[in-house]
């Protein structure tokens, strides 16, 4: 868009804005978006208080208002729509964040227990096992979104390859790719935790 377009749009009324992008113009969309843009952000960042997710719901939230202007009536002006529509898509990344935390938790129990041991009976191992459910959190929170969810669904809820991939509509190759570089780069973490771990021990009964 040429800066004397974006002028002239920059000029309409929300009115004019939104019947040209009923018409799915672009450059309307364009307009609006910039003129909005640094409000619904802000009111994002308040609820998150994080630059990335409040940015991921400001483009979910503009992406619903360019597919839905159709349900847009005017029986209040258009930035109230929008936060309206930016209100559910905040409140729906919190309970997905809350949801995959959950997961997260399920998944460093499971893991723990199942590559390390059932339960710290020494100092020494309390200390390893909280070491190693650091690793695998941040191991965790490295990989995709849906692969942590892959994940999760596969070695905690024992979901069927099949389901995982009906789910996240990705193939039956695609999950069992991903599952088995997620298992090895958390196996591969709870093992160095542990070793390291056992060297701590070490060093604790030497002294």
């Amino acid at each position: 868009m040429s800066p004397a377009s974006r002028q002239q749009w920059a000029a309409c009324s929300d009115e004019a804005l939104v019947r040209e992008i009923r018409d799915s113009n672009e450059a309307a969309f364009t307009a609006l978006y910039e003129r909005y843009y640094q409000r619904i952000y802000s009111f994002s960042f308040l609820r998150l208080r994080n630059h990335a997710d409040s940015e991921e719901v400001v483009q979910e939230t503009f992406t619903s208002v360019f597919r839905s202007i159709d349900a847009f009536h005017g029986k209040s002006s258009i930035l109230s729509w929008i936060y309206g529509i930016a209100k559910n898509t905040v409140n729906n990344h919190i309970r997905r964040s809350v949801a995959r935390e959950q997961r997260v938790q399920r998944a460093e129990r499971e893991l723990v227990r199942n590559h390390v041991w059932s339960s710290p009976s020494t100092p020494e191992e309390e200390y390893s096992m909280q070491r190693c459910a650091e690793s695998l959190r941040a191991q965790l929170a490295s990989v995709a979104d849906w692969q942590a969810e892959i994940f999760v669904m596969r070695h905690v809820e024992n979901l069927p390859i099949g389901e995982i991939a009906a789910r996240t509509s990705r193939s039956n190759d695609a999950v069992r790719s991903s599952l088995s570089r997620v298992k090895r780069r958390l196996v591969e973490s709870v093992q160095a935790e542990a070793l390291g771990g056992q060297g701590f021990a070490s060093r604790r009964g030497v002294a």
